[in-house]
């Protein structure tokens, strides 16, 4: 399913577990097919239940009205490190920011900055799972997959609505 956002085309996949994709910056919906055949081999199964409410809790959180999604997820795609450091990312509070080095503590990898940025950037469902809630310890950005700005544009629609909700 792919729809508008704030952010420019969104889509969301999903298996028969929960939501296993959610990708920003998409050109149209055949380029999210094309990347959902690269990283799967295949079309994930089609669960309207799951893309629908996907989609109206991505809306809500673009509104400003939802700050935990309770989507049903599947990430089973990663490696048990990548999904450890995605587990812990859902720990990062609405409206708050993580350094690359406290993701690598919450991991109980202290040294592994390096490894934990890579994680966090392979993310397969990201805004739901919030890696554009982790910055440099100095303040700055980072990497973001969809760019700088969508990264800049979620961290500031957070801190405006944060304390409203």
């Amino acid at each position: 399913m792919v729809f508008p956002s704030p952010i420019g085309l969104i889509g969301v996949a999903s298996t028969q577990n929960g939501l296993c994709r959610v990708k920003t910056a998409l050109a149209n919906e055949s380029d999210f097919k094309d990347s959902l055949k690269a990283d799967f081999g295949r079309n994930p199964i089609k669960n309207a239940r799951n893309l629908t409410t996907a989609k109206g809790q991505l809306e809500m959180y673009f509104a400003g009205k939802l700050k935990n999604f309770t989507c049903n997820l599947d990430m089973g795609g990663g490696t048990d490190f990548q999904q450890q450091v995605w587990g812990k990312l859902l720990n990062i509070p609405y409206g708050k920011t993580w350094s690359y080095k406290c993701l690598s503590g919450a991991v109980k990898r202290p040294k592994a900055h390096r490894a934990v940025g890579n994680a966090n950037g392979k993310n397969p469902l990201s805004i739901i799972v919030p890696c554009h809630r982790v910055i440099r310890k100095n303040g700055d950005l980072g990497g973001y997959a969809s760019g700088p700005h969508i990264k800049q544009f979620l961290l500031d629609l957070e801190k405006r609505n944060h304390a409203s909700l």
